[in-house]
């Protein structure tokens, strides 16, 4: 099946491994991931507080664009995918609203008629290629690796449907299907603090620290993740996280593609594992 690809800014910069990564499980797995030609920042969660209407039509331009294609959007970052996912939504409940911004796009030659379907890689890897398929395509079961599986705060919340908004379970069952152990992780939709690192960083370190010690309680190899920024805060700020708290933390954070990679026999320079900065893993849960 082919899907339209919006890889957005993160994954076209800092975090281009899990881009690399979502590209080849898709490929592995028989799926087209086709990017989106000329598409343009999603305008971030913030700028929707600002400018609301001009904020709402830079979104909407990569829906206008994924329109013509006639294939549902893949978007693998979380804030990506909250906000064209909330662009549609908003769009859609407000016809007025629609008219302003689709006044925006015409001066680009555009319209948006609602049609695109916005998605995230979590989704369609469950819920159209299948556990099935994933399982026909594994080549390393993870036996013994205990994962700690952190959704974040934004892919099933507040309007999204594909999988339970306080309790999802999508990526444990799938991991679960290769070998994996999911160890007890209540914190799997906690905030990591997100974009308060850099403005009170204070509060974003408390939220982070919470997330990684409780996967450290409960004996986890690994913390994986969805969401660049979630993977960003858990792993670049463990150091200051030690320095404050008087930790020693040394937890790898991966992206669940990175994870996934492995499963289907890619290797760690492969899915660009090097350029996480905490450890990797091997495929038998010990750490490297």
């Amino acid at each position: 099946m082919d899907y339209t690809y919006y890889p957005g800014c993160s994954l076209e910069s800092a975090h281009s491994s899990y881009g690399e990564s979502v590209k080849k499980v898709f490929k592995h797995l028989d799926s087209n991931l086709i990017e989106l030609d000329d598409w343009n920042c999603c305008g971030a969660t913030a700028y929707m507080a600002v400018k609301e209407t001009l904020s709402f039509a830079i979104s909407a331009r990569n829906l206008a664009l994924a329109e013509k294609h006639n294939r549902d959007v893949v978007a693998p970052c979380s804030a990506c995918y909250t906000v064209l996912s909330k662009t549609n939504r908003y769009l859609q409940e407000l016809p007025d609203f629609h008219g302003k911004v689709n006044e925006c796009l015409k001066e680009a030659g555009l319209s948006y008629n609602l049609s695109v379907k916005v998605r995230h890689p979590l989704d369609v890897l469950m819920n159209d290629i299948g556990i099935d398929k994933i399982k026909q395509k594994t080549k390393h079961f993870l036996h013994g690796l205990r994962i700690a599986n952190y959704y974040g705060c934004q892919i099933v919340r507040p309007e999204k449907g594909f999988d339970d908004r306080e309790d999802p379970v999508l990526m444990d069952k799938m991991f679960e299907a290769i070998g994996a152990v999911n160890v007890y992780f209540p914190f799997k939709v906690k905030c990591c603090g997100g974009m308060l690192m850099t403005t009170y960083e204070d509060v974003a370190l408390k939220l982070s620290k919470e997330i990684i010690a409780s996967a450290v309680e409960n004996k986890a190899d690994c913390i994986v993740t969805t969401c660049p920024l979630c993977q960003m805060n858990l792993e670049a700020y463990q150091d200051q996280i030690n320095k404050v708290y008087n930790t020693n933390y040394n937890m790898p954070i991966l992206f669940f593609t990175q994870v996934l990679g492995l499963a289907f026999g890619f290797n760690e320079k492969e899915l660009q594992i090097e350029k996480n900065l905490t450890c990797g893993i091997k495929l038998n849960g010990t750490i490297k």
